[in-house]
């Protein structure tokens, strides 16, 4: 296995956090999932949530977002230290998405990824499959999203 990845696997990264205001999960959930606990505050107040709240696609999005940043940085530091990056590729895809709590309007989320195997593809000469877990918690530490995932990733000679 490649030098460069060994540190990072099985440790816990922090993504960053973002706070969902009222108003952001409305327009997205106007555009993407409109129901009625995600688009207007009176309905979801009398629904089984109680209040106002994300939908799981923000969530997720939200999450993906921060993912990428934290991918950038990790090129940008990685040249700025002088060393050939790791080339981030497509994902084939995610399993056991879950959305375990509520995100409601003014909860700040705290967003995570830890690799948990990398290993050489056959298939395609230079590239590997990264397996990883990711997760997202409320302000409150409660674990709100958890997910499975994999991405391409062309590791530094």
């Amino acid at each position: 296995m490649n030098e460069w990845i060994e540190e990072f696997i099985g440790v816990e990264r922090d993504l960053g956090t973002y706070s969902f205001t009222a108003d952001e999960i409305v327009k997205f959930a106007t555009k993407y999932d409109p129901q009625r606990f995600h688009v207007d505050p009176e309905a979801a107040r009398k629904s089984n949530f109680g209040a106002l709240c994300a939908s799981g696609w923000h969530t997720t999005a939200v999450w993906m977002r921060l993912n990428v940043e934290d991918m950038k940085s990790v090129v940008k530091a990685a040249m700025a230290r002088g060393e050939k990056p790791p080339q981030f590729g497509p994902s084939p895809g995610f399993e056991n998405l879950k959305w375990l709590k509520p995100v409601y309007a003014g909860d700040t989320i705290r967003f995570t990824r830890t690799i948990k195997n990398v290993r050489a593809l056959k298939s395609r000469p230079g590239w590997s499959m990264m397996q990883m877990y990711s997760a997202a918690y409320n302000q409150r530490d409660e674990k709100v999203l958890e997910f499975d995932s994999a991405a391409l990733i062309a590791l530094p000679e």
